[in-house]
């Protein structure tokens, strides 16, 4: 009876979860898959066929913005890793109570308001007539406006400073847990800092290191606001076509067909990170 009791109460936490995966996530993406293989032949008659598919690999616009959403999205996960690692280890292993607590919160602030909130500020730092642009003009560095949007360097920018706390917090919970004898042992044994970040930091980090670098990758690739904003109407980003594909031109059957070539882009960069910093998503997800 307590076994079967037991069994119920799991089975009852359980089951919003499932709700929520099934109604909210499976059933979404198998609709969207069933229209991205349909064809339009006529006013709501539709025959299944892969030419969305084809439609994508046929234009060459598509799927160089396809690639460059990918690469771009790729540098912004490693300069995020490259930023927020330093970060980490600092807030981790250098500092102790409340100066660790002051730190963690400072990083945490900026996501106190919403993305668009954010992104229209480094709009107005950034644009011709903003703060930097009048800053460079009163220490006589330029001789008129500057202006840094509108531009891949503009884009970078922003996707690494609205995800950079996404790498921060997994490192920071990873490296927590290593303990300060082992890098004492390491000094005492004639390491150097450089050995030692190699041999034993890095190495101890890697799943908040992997964890980190999948949801940055994940955000950076499926980011709408942020190149459309920061980068203008032409910067080419995937999301943007698919936008436009649901919104503009009302092609649902394309636009679903886009969604799922980036679903599986994604699916494979993470694939393929794991398998080469040789992590398993679980064990991954679990330590950090």
């Amino acid at each position: 009876m307590a076994s079967d009791t037991s069994r119920l109460g799991f089975y009852l936490l359980l089951a919003p979860i499932l709700l929520w995966l099934v109604i909210l996530i499976i059933l979404p993406h198998i609709g969207l898959f069933i229209v991205s293989i349909s064809e339009k032949i006529g006013p709501r008659e539709y025959e299944t066929g892969f030419d969305n598919y084809a439609a994508f690999f046929g234009e060459p616009l598509y799927w160089r913005t396809f690639a460059r959403t990918a690469i771009m999205s790729i540098l912004a996960t490693v300069l995020t890793l490259i930023l927020g690692f330093p970060i980490a280890y600092y807030i981790a292993k250098l500092t102790r109570g409340r100066t660790k607590t002051t730190l963690f919160l400072m990083c945490m602030i900026p996501f106190w308001v919403s993305e668009l909130v954010r992104t229209f500020g480094w709009m107005i730092l950034l644009r011709e007539t903003g703060v930097i642009s009048n800053a460079l003009q009163y220490l006589g560095l330029v001789d008129g406006p500057v202006e840094m949007l509108y531009n891949d360097a503009a884009i970078m920018m922003g996707l690494v400073y609205t995800s950079i706390l996404f790498m921060v917090v997994p490192l920071v919970t990873t490296l927590d847990s290593l303990d300060d004898s082992l890098i004492e042992a390491g000094y005492d044994l004639g390491g150097t800092s450089t050995s030692i970040m190699r041999e034993i930091v890095i190495p101890h980090a890697m799943p908040g290191i992997v964890s980190g670098c999948i949801v940055v990758f994940m955000l950076s690739l499926g980011n709408y606001l942020t190149p459309i904003l920061l980068g203008g109407k032409d910067s080419l980003w995937f999301t943007g076509m698919i936008y436009t594909q649901f919104i503009t031109r009302f092609n649902w059957e394309l636009g679903s067909a886009f969604g799922f070539l980036l679903l599986a882009l994604s699916s494979l960069v993470v694939f393929a990170g794991l398998k080469l910093s040789r992590q398993s998503l679980i064990e991954t997800m679990g330590r950090t």
